[in-house]
């Protein structure tokens, strides 16, 4: 067969600076806001004309910062316990025989002051990830209440997010503390955590926005320990 090559159309600003603590489907973490920023030559406001009425988009794009990991035809989805193995074209994985991604996502505006940018919620994207297509959702044809969703029906089950004192001290400090606030509830009520980790002593990080936030999680519970700025190795 041919091989094709694929030109990114558009990068995401993402407040997900790193893999873990990503929610594992879009629309998890509605309080993530972040962009779509189009590349020349299709950063014109053309190709975006009409786009404005639709309420959500498609996103196809590259799960690039897992290419060099390659692929397997077995994967253990986080949602049987990171144990049981289905087929890869059976699951979401990242780890796919060609690096694809599809996500639906809120569209909440356009920009063509100055390029094209694209404002969305809810997308389950890193910074920096690029994007491929867009396409507009299409409720009639692409809404089927009655799918089966195999070994995914249903959310997943939630954590109770409690806050430390000092944590609550330290969010106030943050440059818009209202969202990230609300971010960092809806990705520890996900738990973030690998499947196979369940140590109630031990504490973990995660890069959101320009914060380190520190949490442990216990008995159904997530407690946000601390928020820092991110300090670069």
């Amino acid at each position: 067969m041919q091989p094709y090559t694929f030109t990114p159309i558009g990068l995401i600003h993402s407040p997900f600076k790193e893999k873990f603590g990503i929610p594992r489907q879009p629309a998890l973490a509605q309080s993530a806001r972040m962009t779509l920023e189009l590349l020349p030559p299709f950063n014109q406001p053309d190709t975006v004309r009409g786009l404005e009425a639709f309420s959500h988009v498609w996103l196809q794009f590259v799960f690039h910062d897992t290419l060099a990991r390659g692929w397997s035809p077995l994967v253990r989805p986080p949602r049987l316990g990171g144990n049981a193995k289905v087929g890869v074209f059976a699951s979401r994985s990242t780890h796919r025989p060609n690096a694809l991604g599809l996500s639906l996502v809120p569209l909440l505006g356009v920009d063509t002051r100055n390029g094209v940018t694209l404002t969305l919620a809810g997308a389950d994207l890193l910074d920096g990830t690029p994007v491929l297509d867009i396409k507009p959702y299409i409720p009639f044809v692409e809404a089927i209440p009655d799918a089966r969703g195999g070994f995914v029906d249903g959310p997943p089950p939630t954590l109770v997010v409690r806050w430390s004192a000092v944590a609550q001290q330290q969010l106030a400090a943050q440059p818009g503390a209202a969202e990230l606030a609300a971010l960092i509830d809806e990705v520890l009520a996900q738990d973030p955590r690998p499947a196979y980790q369940d140590d109630p002593g031990r504490v973990y990080g995660v890069h959101l926005y320009h914060s380190n936030v520190r949490f442990r999680i216990a008995d159904g519970v997530a407690e946000v320990l601390e928020i820092a700025a991110f300090a670069p190795n």
